[in-house]
C-alpha cells in the first residue's frame, strides 16, 4: 500500500493508493490545496509491472466536501495517472460533486494552479498583479475622459445635433421680419424709430420664448417620445420594472429636470438672436445704427418685459416633456406606434404651448404686468 497520509491521523485531506485503487477522502478545499499540491506532486505511483494492464480506479466517494480547487488536483491528478502509462478504469465521486467536476473539465470553472498561501513570493505576485490592475485602471479611465473632452470640444465647435442653430437661425430671421414689417407700418406716421420698440416688447415678451418652445416641442418632444416607445417595443421598460428600477425616477424625470433647465437658456439665445436680426433690418432699412438702436431698446423695455417671457419657458418645458414621456410609454408593442405616438406628441405639445402662452398673456393683461 502506498499512502503519503496515515488514515489513522484522520487528516483533514487524505489519499492512499492500494492494490490499483487511488482512494481519496476529507476535505478536499481550498484551505487544504497547498498542502494536497506538494503531497500529489511528490507521490510517485508503482511502475507497472511487465505484462500487467496498468490500469487504476479512482475512488473518491469518500471524499466530504469539494470546492474548485480541490476538483482541479483531482483532474490533474488523472491526467498525470493518465500521462505516466495509467489507464483510470472507474473515477467515484459523491454525486454531489459531479457538476462541478463537469464545469472545471469543461473550462467553465478556474483551470489555473491553486493558490498558494503564505510565502515572500505570493505576496509580491499579489502585489505586482495589484500595481499592474491599478496601472491599466488608470490607464483606461485617462483614455475616457480623453474622450469625453474631444468629443464635448467638437460638439461645442460643430453644434450640429443641438438645438441651437435651429433656433439661433429662426430667431434671426423673425426679429428680420418683424423689423421690416413694422418698419414698412410706422413710417407711414414717420414713426420709424418705435419699431424698436415693437421688437423689444414683441421679441422679448412672446415670440422669442414662444418660438423656441415650439422648436424644442417638434425636437426634443418627439425624441423623448420615440426613445421611451422604442425602449417599449424592445421590452427594455418591462425589464427596467423587473429588476425592481422605478421607470419615472430613471426616464421621466431626468427629461424634465433637464429641458426645465435647458428651455429657459435656449430662451435667452432667441431673445438675443431676434434682436440682433432686427437690429441688421433697423441699420439697412432704416439707417438705425446700433448705438442708437441700443439707446432706444433701453427706453423701450424693462425688467418686467424680459422676465415675462423668461418665466413662462420653464411651464413650457414642464408641458413639452410630460407629454412626450407619456406618449411614449403609450406606445404599443410594434414599430408603427412608435411613428403614430411620435406624431401625436408634436401636435399636442405645440398646442399646450400655445394655449399656455394665451393664457400668460392674459393673466399679465389683468395683473397689469
Amino acid at each position: 500500500m502506498t499512502s503519503l497520509d496515515d488514515a489513522s491521523a484522520t487528516p483533514n485531506a487524505w489519499f492512499k493508493l492500494d492494490r490499483g485503487v487511488l482512494t481519496l477522502g476529507g476535505l478536499w478545499t481550498i484551505q487544504q490545496s497547498a498542502r494536497l499540491d506538494d503531497q500529489l506532486r511528490a507521490f510517485q505511483p508503482p511502475p507497472i509491472p511487465e505484462g500487467g494492464s496498468g490500469t487504476i480506479e479512482i475512488d473518491a466517494s469518500k471524499i466530504e466536501r469539494l470546492d474548485s480547487a480541490g476538483a482541479w488536483l483531482l483532474l490533474r491528478t488523472r491526467r498525470v495517472l493518465e500521462a505516466g502509462g495509467r489507464s483510470v478504469s472507474r473515477f467515484t465521486l459523491p454525486e454531489l460533486y459531479q457538476p462541478l467536476l463537469e464545469n472545471i473539465e469543461q473550462g467553465k470553472g478556474p483551470l489555473e494552479e491553486p493558490p498558494q498561501r503564505g510565502g515572500l513570493n505570493s505576496r509580491l505576485e499579489r502585489i505586482g498583479r495589484a500595481t499592474v490592475h491599478a496601472g491599466q485602471q488608470g490607464y483606461r479611465m485617462l483614455g475616457y475622459l480623453g474622450r469625453v473632452t474631444v468629443e464635448g470640444i467638437e460638439a461645442l465647435a460643430s453644434p450640429r445635433n443641438n438645438a441651437l442653430p435651429i433656433v439661433g437661425l429662426l430667431a434671426f430671421l423673425i426679429g428680420v421680419v418683424l423689423a421690416y414689417q413694422g418698419a414698412d407700418q410706422l413710417k407711414r406716421f414717420g414713426a420709424e424709430i418705435f419699431t424698436i420698440n415693437l421688437l423689444g416688447v414683441g421679441i422679448l415678451r412672446e415670440i422669442g420664448g414662444l418660438i423656441t418652445a415650439i422648436i424644442v416641442a417638434g425636437r426634443s418632444g418627439s425624441a423623448f417620445t420615440a426613445q421611451i416607445g422604442t425602449m417599449r417595443v424592445n421590452e427594455e421598460i418591462d425589464a427596467m420594472q423587473t429588476i425592481g428600477l422605478n421607470t419615472v425616477d430613471v426616464l421621466v424625470l431626468p427629461r424634465i429636470i433637464g429641458l426645465v433647465i435647458a428651455l429657459p437658456l435656449l430662451t435667452f439665445y432667441s431673445d438675443i438672436m431676434g434682436l440682433i436680426g432686427g437690429a441688421v433690418m433697423c441699420y439697412f432699412q432704416l439707417g438705425i445704427t446700433i448705438p442708437v438702436f441700443m439707446r432706444q431698446l433701453n427706453d423701450a423695455i424693462s425688467v418686467n418685459t424680459f422676465m415675462v417671457g423668461l418665466i413662462k419657458a420653464p411651464v413650457f418645458a414642464l408641458v413639452i416633456s410630460l407629454v412626450g414621456c407619456y406618449e411614449g410609454f403609450q406606445v404599443e408593442r410594434n414599430a408603427a406606434s412608435v411613428g403614430l405616438l411620435t406624431t401625436r406628441s408634436v401636435v399636442e405639445g405645440v398646442f399646450l404651448v400655445i394655449v399656455l402662452d394665451a393664457a400668460f398673456s392674459v393673466m399679465f393683461s389683468v395683473l397689469g404686468i
